[in-house]
């Protein structure tokens, strides 16, 4: 069987590309595709030299650093490649990946991050993000990203089935696609994450400091609490207005490697969570370390972070609400065991995502045969 499998592009090597790294495990001989691969030699290591055959997209002057200004052109080139030659082709998509060409011959799987946000909900970030906020630059972008929902609509019928990252991106898929889907969480990678059940007197976060993260809520809710520590890693266009408003009692360690976090994130009190995610793959890990997680009651953490038991929640994404939220869990931080904590990370392991995923594409295609045949003897 000739298998595809297609990502939307390759950036950084983050939830999404473990996710593609553990469906090549399943299907080595795969090949893949995306729109652009910006990837760094040091990034791609997880691909273990597999060539990545990228749209024309990759010719485009200065596309490394201004990609997501060329976002509005990804549905025209994803449309560009020809994948005929394959039996099954697997998408993951959080943007166009999943509105790649196919015939009815063939079977298309979609593994969907989420419908995409920059699209349905987080519009105003991304024109603000790319500068296209003003004058003709914001109708233009308007345009073409109201181009981009009617397509991404009428292209929900290419995928044969959807396979949803977690019940609250299941959810989403039906309210937006009308479309139903089979949930399996990503895989997070437990083993690589050591537990320490001593904890210092500090607590982290870590993530791309970009508006929907929410990296600058936290920062000042700390501001107000001088007497605790806390510690930011993570890099992106946001710092700079971070490194303006921190107090002493903060720490911007900007990009850290996995070492160095790993670190903090065994060691830290308690992980914190501001934003609003489909899955959120990091406060699995922070959890795979044993710490205990102050998040966000909304999304994806709802199904990873059990309350009282392996961490707390907040209801507002208000500085007031999360300053609660840590003064509770400073009240009760001794009664969070990190071995218990670390059990319901297990949950995610890269095994349990392989053997799931494999499972649900041969019932799928078992199913598919059985029709065929059902068919051919009517």
């Amino acid at each position: 069987m000739n298998v595809a499998v297609i990502h939307d592009w390759f950036a950084w090597y983050s939830g999404a590309e473990r996710v593609v790294e553990e469906i090549l495990k399943i299907y080595p001989n795969a090949d893949l595709y995306a729109t652009v691969d910006i990837l760094t030699e040091e990034e791609r290591k997880f691909l273990n030299g597999k060539n990545i055959y990228t749209s024309n997209l990759q010719k485009f002057p200065f596309i490394k650093k201004y990609y997501k200004h060329y976002i509005i052109l990804f549905p025209y080139w994803v449309e560009k490649f020809d994948l005929s030659k394959y039996d099954l082709i697997i998408s993951s998509s959080s943007s166009v990946a999943k509105g790649v060409k196919c015939t009815e011959d063939q079977i298309h799987l979609c593994y969907i991050h989420t419908p995409a946000r920059y699209v349905w909900d987080l519009r105003e970030q991304y024109i603000l993000e790319t500068g296209l906020n003003r004058g003709l630059k914001r109708k233009v972008v308007d345009y073409f990203l109201n181009r981009f929902q009617k397509w991404d609509l009428l292209n929900t019928h290419k995928v044969n089935h959807f396979i949803a990252n977690s019940n609250y991106v299941k959810s989403r898929v039906k309210r937006i696609y009308g479309r139903e889907s089979t949930v399996i969480y990503p895989p997070v990678d437990s083993d690589l994450f050591k537990i320490l059940e001593k904890k210092g007197n500090f607590y982290l976060t870590a993530s791309r400091i970009v508006p929907y993260k929410k990296i600058d809520l936290i920062v000042q809710a700390f501001t107000k609490m001088p007497d605790k520590r806390l510690i930011v890693i993570g890099k992106g266009p946001g710092l700079a207005k971070l490194i303006e408003v921190a107090t002493p009692n903060i720490q911007l360690l900007g990009y850290q490697p996995f070492k160095v976090l790993h670190d903090y994130m065994r060691k830290a009190k308690a992980f914190i969570f501001a934003a609003e995610e489909d899955f959120g793959i990091i406060p699995v890990e922070a959890q795979a370390c044993g710490t205990p997680v102050i998040a966000f009651k909304k999304g994806g953490l709802l199904e990873t972070v059990l309350e009282y038991k392996t961490g707390l929640f907040f209801k507002e994404q208000t500085i007031e609400s999360l300053i609660k939220a840590v003064e509770k869990f400073e009240l009760i931080s001794q009664t969070f065991n990190p071995i218990s904590i670390r059990e319901n990370a297990m949950r995610f392991n890269s095994k349990r995502f392989r053997n799931e995923i494999e499972n649900c594409i041969n019932q799928f295609l078992n199913k598919q045969n059985t029709t065929i045949t059902k068919q051919k003897d009517l």
